[in-house]
C-alpha cells in the first residue's frame, strides 16, 4: 500500500499525541500506562491545538496568589496561579490582550504566535496566558480528594480571571488604565462569554473560538456531527465501512467469537466480554479515536485516514488495524478494563493531571458525555450513557445519580443561560466542529466556519485560510479595533 505525505503525517500527528500521554509518572516516582479509554478522551478535551513556536518572543513565566474561595470571607487560604507573560509588542498604555486557559496545561504558542498575537501587535498590546485552577501547575490544594475539588467551578475560575485583571491594573503602572480583550477556545472560550456576563466592567471585547454554552447531561450529537465528518470528508464507502465495522466487532462479541474480538485486538486476559462496563469502556474507545480525529482535521486528514481504510479487503480487518495503529499496539496486550479506568480517575494525586480534575468539572456542571446513544452515526451501540455516570459515582461518591448530575447541568444552565445576552463578544465555530452542537449557531449571532473543526482559526491570515476563514479572521480585527476606540 502506498502512502502518501499528509497520511504519514497525520499518522505522525496522531502517533506523537498518544505517544507523548503513554506513560504517566505517580508522585513516589514510579510509572504506569495510561488507559486506553483516557488517551482516546483525552483527545476530546485538550483544547485548542498547540501552534509551533516560531518566533523568538520572550515569554516569561509569573505567579499571582489568588484567594481559595472568593466566595467565603471566612476562608482564608490562598495558593498560586501560574500565568505567562510576552511584552514583545507592548507599550506602555497598550490594552492586555488575554488568552484565557482552560483544562491543560499553558504554554507559550498562544502568545507567540497567531492571530491574536497579531492583534495585540498591531495595537501595542501586552500577551497574557492564564492557568485554570486545578490544571498544569496551577494547584490550590495538595491533593484531588473530593473535599478539596468542591474549590473547582467555573465561577472560582472566573473569579480568579476578574482578581488577574484588577491587580495588574493596581500593580503596573502602565496597565492601570489599560482595556481588555480575552480570547478563547473550547471551554475557555465558554469562559470568555461568561466573564463578559458576570464581570462586563472589566472585558472590552472578547473572542470565542468552539464556545459550547449548553450543559446537556447526554450528548449524542457529537458524535453525529463527527458521523457527518467522515462521511463528507472521507465519502459514504469510508463511512459505511466504520459503520459495518464496529458493527461486526459488537456481533462477534454477543456470539461466541469473543475470543477472537479479545486477539483481534490484543485485549489483555482481564478483559471481561460479560461485564457490561468493560464493553462500554471498549467501544467507547473506539467511538472517541476517530471523535478526536474529526475534532482536530484539517487539511486532507480524514481522507487519508479514510484510504488507509479502505486499502484492506474487509471491514472487520479494516477497524481492527486502525485500532492497533491509533493506540500503537504492536507487542504485548492493552488493558482497555473498567477497573483501571476507574483507578485512573480515581487517583487523588496530581499524576493524573487533567483527568481527575476534569471529570469532576463533567459530573458538577456540564456533563457533555458523548454517547452513542443516536442512530445517525456510524460508531455503534455500545457506549451508553450509563457509563459515564457511573464513573461518576464511583470516582467522586454514590451521590452521583443520574438524576443528581442533571440537577446540577440544570443549575449550570439556570446561572449562564444558553444564551447569556453579552455584547462585545464573537463567537466562531466550524461548522464540522462535533462541539458545535452545545454552542450558538447563525440564529444566534455565531459565525460558522464551513469545513473547518474545532477551533481552528487562531492561526495568522494566510494564503491557506478559505475565504470564510480569512473574512472571520478579518472581521476579528475589525471588532478589536471597534472594542478599543470606544
Amino acid at each position: 500500500m502506498k502512502l502518501t505525505g499528509t497520511f504519514i503525517g497525520a499518522l505522525a500527528l496522531v502517533i506523537g499525541l498518544s505517544a507523548a500521554f503513554k506513560i504517566s509518572t505517580t508522585e513516589d516516582g514510579n510509572s504506569k500506562e495510561v488507559p486506553i479509554f483516557v488517551k482516546s478522551l483525552m483527545k476530546l478535551h485538550q483544547g485548542p491545538p498547540k501552534q509551533e513556536v516560531t518566533s523568538r518572543a520572550q515569554v516569561r513565566t509569573e505567579w499571582i496568589t489568588q484567594k481559595l474561595d472568593h466566595f467565603d470571607g471566612a476562608e482564608t487560604r490562598t495558593w498560586k496561579m501560574r500565568y505567562m507573560v510576552n511584552e514583545e509588542h507592548f507599550k506602555p498604555g497598550g490594552p492586555m490582550f488575554i488568552f484565557v486557559g482552560g483544562e491543560w496545561d499553558i504554554n507559550p504558542s498562544k502568545i507567540s504566535n497567531g492571530h491574536f498575537v497579531d492583534l495585540a501587535k498591531e495595537h501595542n498590546g501586552i500577551l497574557f496566558y492564564t492557568e485554570h485552577r486545578y490544571y498544569g501547575e496551577s494547584k490550590p490544594t495538595s491533593d484531588l480528594l473530593v473535599e478539596n475539588l468542591k474549590y473547582l467551578n467555573v465561577k472560582q475560575s472566573l473569579a480568579d480571571l476578574a482578581h488577574f485583571v484588577e491587580y495588574q491594573r493596581e500593580t503596573v503602572a502602565d496597565l492601570a488604565n489599560s482595556k481588555v480583550i480575552m480570547a478563547g477556545g473550547s471551554y475557555s472560550a465558554t469562559m470568555v462569554v461568561w466573564f463578559k456576563k458576570l464581570y462586563p466592567h472589566l472585558l472590552n471585547g472578547g473572542w470565542a473560538s468552539s464556545a459550547p454554552l449548553l450543559a446537556k447531561l447526554n450528548f449524542p450529537e457529537y458524535m453525529e456531527v463527527t458521523g457527518k465528518s467522515w462521511r463528507l470528508l472521507g465519502g459514504e464507502h469510508c463511512y459505511q465501512r466504520i459503520e459495518n465495522g464496529i458493527a461486526q466487532l459488537e456481533q462477534m462479541i454477543k456470539g461466541k467469537q469473543s475470543a477472537e474480538v479479545k486477539a483481534m485486538l490484543k485485549l489483555c486476559n482481564n478483559f471481561d466480554t460479560r461485564n457490561d462496563l468493560d464493553l462500554w469502556t471498549l467501544f467507547s474507545t473506539f467511538g472517541y479515536a476517530f471523535g478526536g480525529i474529526a475534532q482536530y482535521q484539517k487539511d486532507n486528514d480524514i481522507k487519508e485516514y479514510c484510504d488507509h481504510l479502505m486499502s484492506f479487503e474487509d471491514d472487520l480487518s479494516a477497524l481492527t488495524n486502525f485500532w492497533l495503529m491509533i493506540f500503537e499496539i504492536s507487542s504485548g496486550c492493552v488493558d482497555s478494563t473498567y477497573k483501571d479506568t476507574l483507578e485512573f480517575y480515581a487517583d487523588t494525586t496530581y499524576a493524573s493531571e487533567w483527568g481527575r480534575p476534569w471529570y469532576y468539572q463533567t459530573c458538577n456542571e456540564y456533563g457533555w458525555y458523548q454517547t452513542s446513544t443516536s442512530r445517525n452515526q456510524p460508531f455503534g451501540s455500545s457506549f451508553p450513557l450509563d457509563l459515564s455516570t457511573t464513573l461518576c459515582r464511583d470516582a467522586y461518591g454514590p451521590k452521583y445519580s443520574n438524576s443528581f448530575i442533571q440537577e446540577l447541568i440544570e443549575d449550570t444552565n439556570d446561572f449562564f443561560g444558553m444564551n447569556p445576552q453579552v455584547e462585545n463578544v464573537y463567537i466562531t465555530h466550524g461548522d464540522l466542529d462535533p462541539w458545535s452542537p452545545m454552542g450558538h449557531g447563525q440564529l444566534e449571532g455565531a459565525t460558522m466556519l464551513p469545513n473547518a473543526s474545532h477551533c481552528a482559526d487562531f492561526g495568522s491570515i494566510s494564503s491557506m485560510d478559505s475565504f470564510e476563514m480569512r473574512q472571520s479572521k478579518e472581521r476579528v480585527a475589525e471588532l478589536v479595533r471597534e472594542w478599543l476606540a470606544d
